[in-house]
């Protein structure tokens, strides 16, 4: 199976849920809209969004391609302790630990998941 083909659509529709565990982003707060998904390889677009004052607890690291782009908001990456704010963006190669994060103010992100 492969992500679906989808023409422009409102996203209003697609509910917002819990991320399952061990996807690094599951924590109280930290909420996901799955845009299209792949489930047999675990990648695709997704928006995920940090309630003001939520906050993970592990560093991250995946076998796949990720790019992140923050749409609203800032994220604060505990490790390196920086802060990414709106319009900043990351490309992350499989491997690449980050994480654990927190959000003050909150923060939403679309994501980009993919293999080679």
């Amino acid at each position: 199976m492969s992500k679906e083909e989808q023409e422009f659509h409102a996203i209003e529709s697609v509910p917002w849920t819990t991320p399952p565990g061990g996807s690094g982003a599951a924590a109280e707060g930290v909420t996901e809209k799955i845009l299209n998904w792949d489930p047999d390889r675990g990648v695709g677009s997704r928006l995920l969004h940090f309630e003001p004052g939520s906050e993970t607890d592990e560093v991250i690291s995946h076998d796949f391609w990720e790019e992140v782009y923050v749409l609203e908001g800032g994220l604060h990456d505990k490790n390196l302790n920086q802060t990414f704010t709106a319009g900043m963006y990351a490309c992350r190669p499989p491997g690449m630990p980050h994480g654990p994060y927190t959000s003050s103010d909150g923060c939403t992100t679309f994501e980009v998941r993919y293999y080679e």
